[in-house]
């Protein structure tokens, strides 16, 4: 795997095998090993410093705020103040 990219998805692979509980042990072991030989973090920050992005995708943290603003497990003052960020009236 030579893009920091095509490692970062690799990771995700690997962190959502060690997340499910339907996966073997020894699956679970490989997964892992796997995962440190890849370097832990550092290839989504190889990716970030590849893109010259240091910020979130503003998409995404729009369709979070959203989101919360429509959430009722979300606190009242917390779902006005993300309705707010977004333009958005929370009664809606």
């Amino acid at each position: 795997m030579s893009s920091a990219e095509e490692r970062v998805n690799a990771m995700r692979g690997y962190k959502a095998t060690l997340n499910n509980p339907r996966v073997s042990d020894e699956a679970k072991q490989n997964a892992q090993s796997m995962l440190d030989q890849l370097g832990g973090d550092q290839p989504s920050h190889d990716l970030y410093a590849e893109s010259g992005e240091q910020n979130k995708d503003p998409m995404r943290v729009n369709a979070g705020l959203k989101a919360a603003a429509q959430n009722p497990n979300v606190s009242d003052e917390a779902r006005r103040s993300a309705a707010e960020r977004v333009g958005e009236n929370p009664e809606e």
